[in-house]
């Protein structure tokens, strides 16, 4: 088949979530099978094409990389509001390239290229499918606007699609509250590289490089900080739960304006300031070697859709600690780590829990073998083709 995905972010652009690790994987594992892929998104100007090694060019489209067979053109921004952009060449892209598809999947949801294309993909007879990541409830910032663009620019978009993917049990049955038809929706859980879990990560580096003790637990949250989040009642409960030892490590970017000198000011009063270690944003090579050093992984969220990057610590085989509003649950509860309610006190009984009892860490830790292996992207991925080529078929059928 020949597939385009379009994502508003991808490569190297890695500031706003994992939707470009998620389309690369998925992009890479489709060459892998034997398919043509194309991904369509846009140059929001990142500096990281300075330390892109394989080689790129200038098209009439735009920038266009080809990296491990997958071709990734991006789009020239002529006017962006955060990673909401106008892209005008895009009208180019589907009047002289969108016919060459046999099928278009889109990531993500409030933005414009996915109405755009969509409309093209309607008057071409091409199918598509969406997969909104967590988005289709409007939450967190905006949701005034996320409201008005499903009323007018992403109707017909979110109407007309083929298949609506879902990420986790927990999203499947929140489209299905929203109104979504069951037969409608498709659900593929969310993948880890298998790089992760094959490739031996010396432990040690991130504790050096931060100076702190060999000898102490490490919790690591690894997030955007924002309040959904939960790290305000994560850095009470470790105060509470780890009382006299332990490191809490909280990284990532600041996603609301002020929110880490909340976060700093709560571990001050909290008393663990000096046990707290805020490191900004960590990517690539520097978050694997802090889930090299992690004990614990604690994401205490009040809303994941599925929760990657607890994903990506059990598959370094870190227990993880998460609340019941992430979507990885059910893989999780008493396999990988421990679902708790968001609240301090519910948080710092699991933390001593897990601190404390031997045995079920030892048994969670190889637990996260298993959860690991059922979110293999080339298994994960070949369940996605199967409803590829069912709806590739029926749209033939229909045209």
């Amino acid at each position: 088949m020949r597939i385009l995905n379009v994502a508003q972010t991808y490569f190297p652009y890695v500031a706003e979530g994992g939707r470009p690790a998620k389309v690369r994987a998925i992009s890479r594992k489709l060459v892998e099978h034997g398919h043509s892929v194309t991904v369509l998104t846009t140059n929001l100007g990142v500096s990281e094409w300075s330390n892109v090694a394989r080689p790129h060019q200038e098209t009439a489209l735009g920038l266009q990389l080809e990296e491990d067979g997958v071709v990734a053109i991006y789009l020239p921004t002529f006017a962006r509001y955060r990673v909401l952009t106008i892209n005008p060449r895009v009208l180019r892209f589907c009047r002289s390239h969108l016919a060459g598809f046999d099928l278009v999947h889109f990531y993500g949801l409030y933005d414009v290229l996915g109405p755009a294309i969509s409309y093209y993909c309607r008057r071409k007879g091409i199918p598509y499918v969406i997969e909104p990541m967590g988005m289709h409830r409007p939450i967190d910032r905006s949701i005034l606007m996320k409201t008005f663009w499903h009323r007018t620019v992403g109707s017909a978009y979110w109407q007309e699609a083929a298949r609506i993917f879902a990420t986790s049990e927990l999203e499947e049955q929140e489209l299905m509250e929203d109104g979504v038809a069951q037969n409608r929706i498709a659900m593929r859980y969310n993948g880890v590289s298998s790089d992760l879990s094959t490739t031996a990560w010396a432990r040690g580096e991130f504790r050096s490089k931060w100076g702190l003790p060999t000898d102490e637990p490490l919790i690591l949250f690894l997030s955007r900080l924002i309040r959904r989040k939960g790290a305000d009642q994560l850095i009470e409960a470790f105060a509470d739960g780890c009382p006299d030892s332990g490191r809490l490590v909280i990284a990532g970017p600041e996603g609301e304006p002020g929110y880490r000198a909340q976060l700093e000011k709560c571990a001050r009063e909290s008393g663990v300031a000096a046990r707290v270690l805020f490191t900004g944003p960590l990517y690539d090579e520097e978050k694997s070697s802090a889930l090299a050093d992690a004990d614990i992984f604690a994401l205490p969220s009040r809303y994941e859709n599925f929760a990657n990057v607890a994903a990506e610590a059990i598959a370094f085989g870190v227990p993880v600690i998460i609340s019941p509003f992430c979507g990885i649950r059910s893989l999780v509860d008493g396999r990988a780590g421990l679902v708790v309610g968001p609240e301090k006190e519910a948080l710092a009984a699991a933390l001593a829990r897990l601190l404390h009892d031997k045995s079920l860490y030892a048994r969670l830790k190889e637990g996260c073998r298993e959860v690991t292996s059922q979110l293999n992207w080339d298994r994960l991925t070949r369940q996605m083709e199967d409803h590829y080529q069912g709806i590739v078929a029926r749209s033939n059928a229909v045209h």
